[in-house]
């Protein structure tokens, strides 16, 4: 219970910033526990999933009981998710390219934190994107890997 309200926490407090496909960000503005390093895979993965269309490998990076928020709704399951939003979100980051500028990542047992921050620009749905992005996801270490226990999103323009 603790880490769950340590999670909520730094989910509120820290800056974060989403990204629908992965870039490489530069090495200064990565700040990550090296312990890090296979959760970061796993976010990656699942971007790569998300621009590629491939919904059965996004949903299998997420754990059954993984809560979505963005955009202030919530989906409170990988099914909800993928009845929901997630076509959607493919569409996104199919037609969007996502920067990475800055990521914080670390982990505390079975317990890992991605922060990412960037950019997003192209155009969906004829209309123009340019956003800055802020991802927070949480994952936890499986019999199977790490999984992804929860994603929020949430984007705003630039000043």
């Amino acid at each position: 219970m603790k880490r769950l309200i340590l999670a909520a926490v730094l989910a509120a407090s820290a800056p974060a910033a989403m990204a629908h496909e992965p870039a490489v960000a530069p090495a200064s503005a990565q700040v990550v526990d090296g312990a890090a390093a296979p959760a970061i895979s796993v976010v990656d993965a699942f971007h790569a999933a998300l621009s590629s269309g491939e919904s059965e490998a996004v949903l299998a990076l997420l754990s059954e009981d993984a809560m979505v928020l963005e955009e202030g709704g919530a989906e409170r399951s990988r099914d909800e998710y993928a009845g929901h939003h997630l076509p959607a979100d493919m569409d996104y980051a199919a037609a969007t390219e996502a920067e990475i500028t800055r990521r914080v990542a670390w982990v505390e047992g079975d317990i890992a934190w991605v922060l990412t921050e960037g950019r997003t620009s192209g155009a969906f749905n004829g209309r123009p994107v340019d956003s800055i992005t802020a991802e927070t996801m949480i994952l936890q270490r499986q019999a199977e890997g790490w999984r992804i226990r929860h994603i929020h999103w949430s984007s705003r323009a630039p000043t």
